[in-house]
């Protein structure tokens, strides 16, 4: 790159400038989530920088975008001492608790009026303290025991979420900023989906990943983590002042470049607080990171320091919990499923305990590379996640606690379903049992039949598992040939309900050519590749007649996948069940929706949808994006945590 400065005085403007621009970007991508270049311009900028650098290393400062890549391995991190203690918050763990806690603050207050509060998620994250001086951020320190932490400077510095320099003129000289770092739910996917690859050990969860990333000695292993920040609260203040509510210092905060929770809220009221629990709890899945409560702290900065503190919490403020999503029990018995593919899935067999707000009893195991990794034997304790309406799992034993006649797991070498022989495949066992195997037939017809297949609405499992063993149904076509009086002579089924079923699969007969395609339950054929296969051949004709060679043409079919949907549709009972569907009215060649539209403006792009979106739901805007042209995706690539964006 050729730099055409003609002096160091004129390569230290350009510095200063391309400094307060990356600055600018970096804000607008990782804190506002709205970047206003392309990734191609903020890369050319980044590069000038960088050569700037490197021709004029003098001009080289700790605040530069370029010096987050991390420096030399540390030997051990130092100490640091809060001038603040960074104190912890007491619990509210039930109804009963929040209601004590807003009694006391009214009669310490005095008040006969509705306390105002701030309120904002409970990350699951790692307490830090960033400190600023002059607007320059010079250390950064772990809570540690709350008066005494670790420097982790070197290590936040290579957090692209947090300034190095703040924006803006109006901070106070000095000022700590409090924050939780964390590592989003798709960032912890991807780090364990390269860790799995290297054969190295994985996280437990996001908080143990964030942790381990924060506290490497190796700044450059930091800077490769996913990790980013939210600030919630200040310590140190001199030369300078802030608003007299919490809510506005986080406003203050915002505007100075570091990132704020969006969910912070200011309610008054103790209903106003259940109601914002009730909403979070209710939003919690679908939030890009782990949070496990609500925090409620006073709004009014005179009020918390008329209510003061006890012991190592501040009277002004609360965590309430969500309920425990994990929890300890025994494990009984081990039994073996058969999945829709005939895949031989471990499901334990739990001592029942309540975790996540429901009391379960059965946990997946996932295969038998997962037992192997886990160690995990009959009569263990072993603990128990529960995150939502996801299926609970076995996360690890607790194997300080094993019995002393622990027995082992045996595998089966036969279906537990049909008896066929069983197939391996890396760490999967299959059934070869096929169509003849009456349990891969339910799961067919439960996959055809779900929400985001064919969507017969009241085509339960129950009902299922009935038109299976009355031997009603022996393929997905045969549903389309039910009768009311057939379906109404079943178990708990009359005749209304056997009418509302008969029209739930007339009405599911003018579907699309995705849907369609995904409902056939091809192996490792999703929603996104269907719709991909949908777009590319526009009809099912021309993607049964494709070879492998051919599918590999389409967005994300590589060989393994091509195979598969060869594979199926070569085989002549699959296309006799086609063909059935077909006869029976469903409308298999429906246009692609990306079909109908003269326009992919989207087209080559990928997209995530993260979040809640409020004017619809998240089905719909994926649809919409994919009639677009756009590939959507259910998380951000490792690229989006390069050094530069």
């Amino acid at each position: 790159m050729t730099l055409d400065i003609s002096s160091p005085g004129q390569a230290e403007q350009e510095i200063i400038q391309l400094r307060q621009q990356i600055s600018h970007h970096n804000h607008r991508y990782y804190v506002l989530d709205e970047p206003d270049i392309p990734d191609g311009e903020y890369d050319k900028l980044y590069a000038r920088l960088k050569s700037l650098e490197l021709a004029f290393p003098h001009l080289i400062t700790d605040d530069s975008p370029t010096q987050r890549v991390g420096g030399t391995p540390l030997k051990a991190f130092g100490q640091v001492r809060h001038e603040l203690p960074m104190l912890s918050l007491d619990n509210a763990f039930n109804d009963d608790d929040q209601a004590d806690f807003n009694r006391k603050i009214k009669e310490r207050l005095n008040s006969t009026t509705e306390i105002e509060y701030s309120c904002e998620p409970k990350l699951d994250g790692i307490a830090v303290s960033l400190l600023y001086e002059d607007g320059r951020l010079v250390r950064a320190a772990t809570r540690g025991d709350g008066t005494t932490g670790e420097d982790i400077t070197r290590n936040i510095r290579t957090i692209a979420a947090v300034p190095l320099r703040l924006s803006g003129d109006d901070w106070p000289r000095r000022l700590e900023v409090r924050g939780e770092v964390y590592m989003p739910k798709s960032g912890f996917e991807q780090l364990n989906q390269r860790a799995k690859a290297r054969g190295e050990k994985l996280f437990v969860n996001p908080r143990n990943a964030a942790a381990g990333s924060l506290r490497q000695l190796d700044p450059r292993i930091t800077a490769q983590r996913p990790l980013t920040i939210y600030c919630y609260s200040v310590g140190i203040i001199e030369g300078g002042t802030l608003p007299d509510r919490h809510s506005e210092i986080l406003a203050c905060l915002g505007r100075w470049g570091l990132r704020v929770c969006p969910e912070l809220k200011v309610v008054r009221g103790l209903a106003a607080c259940e109601q914002y629990y009730q909403t979070m709890a209710e939003k919690r899945e679908s939030l890009p990171y782990e949070i496990d409560g609500i925090v409620y702290k006073v709004n009014g900065i005179a009020e918390q320091q008329a209510l003061g503190f006890v012991s190592r919490a501040p009277r002004w403020a609360i965590a309430r919990k969500f309920p425990a999503q994990e929890a300890v029990t025994t494990l009984l018995n081990v039994e073996f499923q058969v999945g829709r593919t005939g895949a031989i899935t471990p499901v334990a067999r739990l001592q029942p305990v309540f975790v996540g707000g429901v009391t379960v009893s059965n946990a997946t195991l996932h295969n038998m590379d997962e037992l192997q990794r886990l160690d995990i034997k009959i009569g263990d304790s072993v603990v128990i996640l529960r995150a939502g309406d996801v299926i609970p799992k076995v996360s690890r034993v607790v194997h300080s606690m094993r019995p002393d006649d622990a027995r082992d797991i045996q595998f089966p070498d036969h279906c537990p379903a049909c008896d066929s022989e069983l197939e391996r495949e890396e760490a999967i066992l299959r059934c070869s049992g096929g169509l003849f195997c009456q349990a891969q037939r339910k799961e067919a017809i439960r996959h055809f039949a779900s929400r985001k297949a064919m969507d017969i609405d009241g085509l339960g499992e129950k009902l299922v598992e009935q038109l299976v063993d009355r031997q009603l149904v022996s393929n997905v076509a045969d549903l389309f040939l039910l009768t009311v009086e057939q379906v109404a002579g079943l178990e708990r089924m009359g005749k209304k309900s056997a009418e509302n079923l008969i029209n739930a699969l007339d009405r599911s007969k003018k579907t699309t050519l995705p849907r369609f395609i995904y409902a056939l339950g091809i192996r490792e054929v999703g929603e996104s590749t269907a719709q991909a296969l949908a777009t590319h051949y526009q009809n099912l004709d021309k993607l049964m007649a494709a070879s492998a060679g051919d599918l590999q043409r389409v967005d994300d079919v590589g060989p393994v996948v091509a195979s598969h949907i060869e594979v199926f549709f070569q085989q002549e009972h699959n296309r006799e069940v086609i063909a059935a569907l077909l006869a029976q009215g469903v409308e298999g060649t429906v246009s692609a929706p990306a079909a109908e539209v003269g326009e992919q403006p989207l087209a080559g792009q990928t997209w995530v949808l993260t979040g809640t979106l409020h004017t619809m739901t998240r089905d719909e805007g994926k649809a919409l994006l994919q009639r677009l042209g756009a590939k959507v995706s259910g998380s951000i690539s490792a690229s989006s945590y390069s050094s530069g964006r």
